[in-house]
């Protein structure tokens, strides 16, 4: 419908209809006006499914939903790497909505992996805002050229489950700009998504559903979103101070008192109408782009779709291990496998994703038929109680065979929505059975379903290990293809695992106090962290291996200096040098030589998957323009870009560059400076203007000689060498130069202040 049109139903309606639009009509519907033909319509929690309740409503995954299709979760799908594989999976829920008249899909999830321990971590994509960003917006792009909506989520800095409805994620303007804005940033002003989901928590002290800086200023001035806020649900705070700020919806609804209050605050003159009428008519411009167009003969074949989600998890599966060459197995050779997850696999996370699939394959089932395997449950995950008969079992059944695959992992208990993890620890019985089976089958592989990172205690006494993820009800098929190599792994970690909790970024304020949450740590998340500071971890961030090989070579850069306003192409050759068709994740890092701000030394800048068969070579092509070189600098609050050299870095994983080359980038913008009696001598000299003036002045003030006179009074020639006294000199306030100038009038540091500032 034509925003005019709008305009003119938003004319016409009451006051009480008006605030009737800003709650739902239940758990999962907004609200129509049927005077005014106005429609109720209905969202749905995905987003690696449909959740659709049909009945009774909750946000917890309590009460059933319709018989549906759960697809490879957040931390699988970016496990892929692959735009293409987000898309896919984005058409498939768009045209399923279309069949179950699904307005908006709830998703995609967002937020940041800051650590490993949040125990929603299994629907988020990375630790990387440029890879979600990516993800996130093929994702939204596909979900939407099937005229349905989505619903990016949780907006913004909802990085724990732990008191997430009360606590305030407290970061400064750099953090949040660089690493849990921009996320949201590229996916917003890309895919145009038809609706946002704000947060629970607070944003410094404000609740995001009424912080009108995010939701106005940076979301909709500044990013260019057109459409509607929704709150989580239950997120509400203030009725009308969230109207203001920007939120449009409050779920879930049933309930009529922010609707009054809302009527109150605009007779008593508390809220402008205006405002009011604006948050409808971008309510329900959302809301006629999905009924106008419905589309009647969408189909949502289950068995098709179940097809779709086996070949998904397959760009998703992650090779952390390949000792030896054991994998792929051979269909000849006699394989036990061991652990539950073999045979019940757990492949989706609990909560408000949590899909009720219709269909669900085992590894076990799939291989029965065309593999020699034979099984042994050897735990039970219903508590980490180690069952020594189970265990005894297994150890024989490995012993007996050529090679045994456990299926382990992280049960429903360890991570859902509404709890943190505590540590990262697999259950114990799981990890003894990993180690009394290798002790016995010097052929062990693990495979692990799990949606985030885990200590591997046993990793030097098994021979393979395959990270499955929460990989959708077509895990086991999926799994099945991989070990037996009928598919060549592909997948690359989104995040990194490290070795010991004790090393994350975050570990001394995860969680916080009195619910206030200090992001100390600033833009050094996951693997800028880790990569800056040279710290060894378990797999990094990219990092995947393959059953064939990859040589890179020929790195070319267009030009060896750009100005920041430039694009710069980048192209590297990739050959699959090894026996069979493989697919490598190509990816580019960024990272400034030198520099005055302190910055990660890598940063993701560009990847692509591409598929090559043995000895073929492909030429990948990436450009580059001003956001792979800036930072986002506080002083003028906005992107920046500082003059000097980049390299720009090849790599497999955060840890392995392979190529590099440098270029100069030159900035375009300036900080503006303002000089006074506590700037330093070295922040002066820094400048190349504000230089020359000190230097011509310094002459007139005999500075060369009072600097002298300050090297003889503090030992004499010969002690204090002149690059001791150049280091004492550039951290020297400017008012502390009179101690050594007895010359120097104040009216004469004034007036030189006064020329450094151009006045």
């Amino acid at each position: 419908m034509e925003i005019s049109k709008v305009k003119e139903l938003v004319a016409g309606m009451t006051l009480e209809e008006k605030a009737s639009l800003c709650s739902g009509l239940d758990f999962w519907h907004t609200k129509g006006v049927e005077r005014m033909g106005i429609p109720s319509v209905m969202v749905s929690d995905g987003p690696h499914g449909l959740r659709k309740q049909e009945k009774r409503g909750d946000h917890l995954g309590l009460n059933d939903s319709i018989k549906a299709v759960c697809f490879p979760a957040g931390c699988a799908i970016a496990a892929g790497f692959s735009r293409k594989t987000a898309a896919r999976l984005g058409e498939l829920l768009g045209e399923e909505c279309q069949v179950e008249n699904i307005s908006t899909i709830l998703g995609p999830a967002m937020n940041i992996k800051r650590s490993p321990l949040c125990g929603r971590n299994f629907e988020y994509y990375s630790e990387d805002p440029f890879l979600a960003a990516e993800i996130g917006t093929a994702y939204v792009n596909a979900v939407q050229s099937r005229n349905v909506g989505t619903s990016p989520k949780h907006f913004m800095a909802n990085n724990q489950e732990y008191h997430r409805m009360t606590s305030s994620s407290d970061m400064d303007e750099r953090t949040a700009r660089e690493i849990y804005l921009a996320a949201f940033e590229g996916m917003v002003k890309n895919a145009k998504p038809w609706t946002i989901m704000n947060s629970y928590n607070k944003l410094n002290g404000t609740y995001l559903c009424e912080n009108k800086e995010i939701l106005t200023d940076v979301l909709r001035k500044e990013w260019g979103f057109d459409g509607y806020v929704m709150t989580d649900w239950g997120a509400m705070n203030r009725r009308v101070e969230a109207l203001k700020a920007g939120c449009n919806l409050e779920m879930p609804g049933g309930s009529s008192v922010t609707d009054a209050q809302i009527v109150q605050a605009v007779k008593d003159g508390e809220l402008e109408e205006m405002v009011l009428d604006q948050s409808c008519e971008e309510l329900l411009h959302i809301v006629f782009r999905y009924v106008e167009n419905r589309k009647e003969d969408a189909l949502f074949d289950r068995e098709k779709d179940h097809e779709a989600a086996r070949e998904l998890e397959e760009e998703c599966i992650v090779l952390l291990k390949n000792e030896g060459d054991i994998l792929p197995l051979s269909k000849e050779k006699k394989v036990a496998l061991i652990g539950k997850y073999a045979a019940a696999p757990r492949y989706q996370g609990d909560g408000s994703s949590h899909i009720n699939s219709f269909r669900v394959d085992s590894a076990l089932e799939t291989l029965k038929e065309w593999a020699d395997v034979v099984y042994a449950q050897g735990y039970d995950d219903a508590e980490d109680v180690i069952d020594e008969a189970m265990l005894r079992e297994a150890v024989e059944t490995a012993r007996n065979a050529e090679a045994a695959v456990i299926f382990a992992g992280l049960p429903d208990s360890f991570e859902s929505e509404g709890y943190d993890r505590k540590h990262l620890r697999m259950p114990d019985c799981q990890n003894r059975l990993i180690e009394e089976v290798a002790k016995v089958q010097p052929n062990t592989i693990v495979v692990l379903h799990n949606g985030a990172p885990v200590e591997m205690p046993w990793i030097a006494e098994v021979k393979a290990v395959v990270e499955a993820y929460l990989g959708g009800q077509a895990v086991g098929s999926a799994v099945a293809n991989v070990l037996y190599g009928k598919v060549n792994p592909s997948g690359r970690l989104p995040e990194t695992f490290p070795l010991r909790l004790q090393d994350t970024p975050c570990y001394l304020n995860y969680g916080g106090e009195r619910d206030k949450v200090i992001y100390s740590e600033g833009v050094f998340v996951g693997y800028r962290y880790y990569e800056s500071r040279e710290m060894p971890v378990l797999f990094p961030f990219g990092y995947g291996l393959s059953y064939t090989t990859f040589a890179y070579s020929n790195l070319t850069i267009e030009k060896d200096s750009i100005q920041e306003s430039e694009t710069v192409k980048i192209t590297v050759d990739v050959t699959n040098t090894g026996t069979c068709m493989g697919k490598e994740v190509v990816q580019l890092y960024v990272g400034k030589k030198g520099g005055s701000i302190v910055r990660p030394i890598r940063e993701l800048r560009a990847f692509d998957k591409i598929e090559l068969n043995p000895g073929e070579t492909k030429t990948v092509e990436f450009t580059l323009d001003s956001r792979a070189f800036a930072y986002w600098e506080t002083e003028i609050h906005d992107w920046f870009v500082e003059s000097g050299a980049y390299e720009i870095q090849i790599g497999r994983s955060a840890s392995e560059i392979i190529l590099s080359k440098e270029i100069r980038v030159e900035g375009e913008k300036t900080i503006p400076k303002v000089y006074t009696r506590n700037s330093t001598v070295g922040e002066v000299m820094a400048d190349p203007k504000s230089r020359r003036i000190l230097e011509a002045m310094g002459k007139e003030m005999n500075m060369g000689e009072s600097i002298a006179a300050m090297a003889d009074s503090q030992g004499g020639a010969g002690v204090i060498s002149k690059e001791m006294v150049a280091a004492m000199m550039e951290g020297m306030p400017l008012r502390s130069v009179m101690m050594f100038m007895p010359g120097l009038k104040p009216e004469m540091l004034e007036q030189l202040i006064n020329a450094l500032n151009g006045k």
